[in-house]
């Protein structure tokens, strides 16, 4: 499923880029920043990373792979579908509990809203729903299910689970109200729809696998030289304080 697509400056599409839905507001910064650093125009399809791999293993016409999760892009190294020496670690992602500011919800947190105490809320009967996305090809669905099993609380809720496509439909699902809590990026928690919404609980990074993110220039692109500039922007200081501002930690390198 994809979400949306930018074009930048509404110009052709030169530069086709596959990217991972939790990167939906820093490629609002991301694009024009490197386009008036280029003049290369691009094109950027949102979704999930597990959907994009499959559509790159099918041959979709995409020039950059940017995922959620490290796995896919190495993949489609290992399969000889991305140009040699493309793989690109370029953030982390951080994982939060969302909820609309009227839910009476509350759990006990330390510096930057960290997450303190337990999920035990979480079973509570006025809890019916809680989105998370699909773990089958969501990276940040895996983090979410490793949080409730660290927390002791998985066997109490997985009932209540509804999966989304991806993190932004999972996101949609508890701005809407038709799950009480959600399991969503902080880069979606910090755009202004959500924050204007809802609040947020930061969960600690120890208490599920780290969510690095990468991604790599497809094999089959025919603009393999503006494909690896994007990429060398991305890691540069540039394109990390768009990232961090936009709710990523660095690449672990």
């Amino acid at each position: 499923m994809v979400l949306m697509i930018f074009v930048a400056a509404g110009r052709a599409q030169e530069l086709r880029i596959a990217a991972a839905a939790d990167l939906s507001a820093a490629m609002e910064k991301l694009l024009p920043a490197f386009e008036k650093q280029t003049g290369i125009h691009v094109s950027v399809s949102l979704g999930s990373s597990g959907n994009f791999f499959t559509q790159i293993q099918n041959g979709a016409p995409f020039d950059v792979f940017l995922s959620a999760d490290k796995s896919y892009p190495e993949k489609l190294k290992q399969a000889g579908q991305a140009e040699p020496g493309t793989l690109t670690a370029y953030a982390r992602g951080r994982l939060v509990l969302w909820m609309v500011k009227s839910s009476t919800l509350r759990f006990e947190t330390k510096d930057r809203n960290v997450l303190s105490g337990g999920l035990e809320a979480l079973a509570r009967s006025e809890v019916r729903k809680i989105a998370i996305a699909n773990p089958e090809h969501a990276p940040y669905g895996r983090a979410a299910v490793a949080v409730l099993q660290h927390y002791k609380v998985y066997d109490q809720v997985k009932g209540k689970l509804v999966l989304g496509e991806n993190i932004a439909q999972t996101a949609q699902f508890a701005q809407s109200g038709n799950a009480d809590v959600g399991f969503i990026a902080l880069s979606l928690a910090l755009s202004p729809a959500m924050a204007n919404a809802g609040r947020y609980v930061l969960l600690p990074e120890e208490s599920y696998p780290a969510i690095e993110q990468a991604g790599i220039v497809v094999r089959a692109s025919k603009n393999k030289e503006q494909a690896r500039q994007f990429l060398n922007f991305l890691t540069s200081p540039e394109g990390q304080a768009i990232l961090r501002n936009a709710g990523f930690e660095a690449p672990h390198r």
